[in-house]
């Protein structure tokens, strides 16, 4: 069964909904971000854990109001109060414009909804209801919020982490066409970017590898195992706790920044390299090659790799080919000039 249903929301909960969607990268074959599937996986996953919470909620209210027998004005106000800070998550104001979406659902989202439908609506409308099931998705971290839409992918990764049995997978961002099989260690969250990734030891090549987990796809747990290594683990764990986006071994690197690149080193947080030193202009890192590469073509010439030369040598490509395309030496345009 396939059935449509209104759902009604600000602007700005729609805006962040589809931002979720991009970042979890829900797309359909046209490349168009595909905002019902997202929106169907939510629902399936956080039905539950939105129900025990309401539940949870609506029993601590009942039991703050029935533990006093009788209330003065001033005592009211003060247990509403503390009902509120306590209680209520975060939920739409009402302010800015409102939209309307329209949610295609069918298999285990249609029941669900149909759970909801003829169990829980009470005073509240399917939309009232779906909005506010939304909004409280929307007030838990991001890396949690991955989770919850990725919640088997994570429940499958655990397992074989505590049965140390081998994982194979593909993902979307790996570039390898076949499957992936590697030994699972452990799940870690970058403090910078909020996804998880999972660390992981190669299964036939020795080698340390990082997975974001929301995209990895089509996780199996094999029949095969594996010892767990305590320097493996000990070595995983540590990069988990630093950059746990890469798990490349560290280069010593030597950046002279100028004082507007010490400024953007002070703003761009995402996935910036901790610096090992200071020495006036000279900034020392220690960190996985490819990673400082990323972060600093940012910075153009404010950021100048002084050592090592493998690293100066592909930001200055990349600069030069940069150039290259601009001065139309790689290409060129014939369209005519767009209006400032």
């Amino acid at each position: 069964m396939t059935e449509k249903y209104k759902i009604y929301l600000s602007e700005d909960t729609k805006a962040r909904l589809i931002n979720d969607a991009e970042l979890f990268e829900f797309y359909r074959n046209d490349g168009t971000v595909n905002l019902n599937g997202f929106l169907k996986e939510l629902i399936v996953n956080y039905f539950e854990q939105y129900r025990k919470d309401n539940d949870e909620l609506l029993n601590n209210v009942i039991s703050e109001l029935t533990s006093v027998k009788s209330l003065k004005s001033k005592e009211a106000s003060a247990l509403a109060e503390k009902i509120i800070r306590t209680y209520i998550n975060n939920k739409e104001t009402g302010a800015g414009k409102s939209t309307v979406i329209t949610l295609t659902v069918s298999g285990e989202s249609y029941n669900i909804i149909r759970i909801i439908e003829n169990n829980l609506l009470q005073d509240s409308s399917m939309s009232g209801y779906i909005k506010d099931m939304f909004l409280s998705y929307l007030s838990i971290p991001r890396n949690k919020r991955e989770e919850i839409i990725f919640k088997e992918t994570y429940e499958t990764i655990n397992r074989a982490i505590a049965e140390s049995r081998v994982l194979t997978f593909t993902s979307t961002f790996s570039g390898k066409k076949g499957p992936v099989r590697v030994e699972p260690y452990l799940i870690a969250t970058s403090k910078e970017e909020q996804f998880s990734y999972l660390l992981c030891h190669g299964y036939k090549y020795s080698k340390d590898h990082t997975f974001r987990i929301s995209r990895m796809r089509d996780v199996f747990i094999t029949t095969d195992t594996f010892v767990r290594k305590d320097t493996i683990q000990q070595r995983l764990t540590e990069t988990g706790m630093r950059h746990p986006h890469s798990a490349a071994p560290d280069t010593h690197a030597v950046i002279k920044m100028t004082e507007r690149g010490k400024q953007m080193y002070r703003m761009i947080i995402k996935n910036r390299p901790a610096v090992t030193s200071v020495d006036g202009d000279k900034y020392i890192f220690d960190w996985p090659e490819m990673q400082l590469e990323d972060y600093f073509r940012r910075f153009g010439k404010e950021a100048v790799v002084l050592r090592p030369r493998r690293l100066k040598d592909k930001l200055l490509k990349y600069y030069s080919e940069a150039a290259d395309a601009y001065e139309n030496k790689s290409g060129s345009y014939s369209g005519s000039p767009s209006p400032v």
